[in-house]
């Protein structure tokens, strides 16, 4: 788009696209591992949220009941994730990452910061000041 004036629906577009690329992008830097990306986002959700029942997390993660009941039964096996008791309805539980799993998430956010700290290692230094005030332009855009 260069230096002309671009309207608020052209930007849009742009943006979109070079921030859903980007995030494919990190998205793949990843350890060698046996989790797959739904299991991973799955317990990334449960360490951002917090705790939840099944059912919020399949909401959270827009999958069916059935698809999140094996995706935790498997990061179970692991123990990257618990159950415990609902507080108040007895046929209910709670999911929440152990202490294994949020090791896990931090080796993944850890691999994918020096992925990403890389590619921004090769660029300028006015580069690297512009993508500074872009992100903090896009946090504003992200709360408001």
């Amino acid at each position: 788009m260069g230096e002309q004036q671009v309207t608020a629906a052209q930007l849009a577009t742009s943006l979109r696209d070079a921030i859903t690329r980007l995030n494919r992008r990190v998205r793949r830097a990843r350890p060698v591992g046996d989790l797959t990306v739904t299991q991973l986002s799955a317990l990334t959700s449960l360490e951002l949220v917090g705790a939840m029942t099944p059912r919020e997390l399949a909401d959270i993660e827009r999958v069916q009941p059935p698809t999140m009941t094996r995706i935790v039964a498997k990061l179970e096996e692991r123990g990257l994730v618990q159950r415990t008791p609902h507080p108040t309805d007895g046929r209910q539980v709670i999911l929440s990452a152990t202490g294994s799993g949020r090791e896990v998430i931090a080796g993944f956010e850890r691999i994918r910061d020096e992925w990403l700290a890389t590619r921004l290692a090769a660029l300028s230094p006015a580069e690297r000041d512009t993508l500074r005030q872009a992100a903090e332009i896009l946090q504003q855009v992200a709360r408001g």
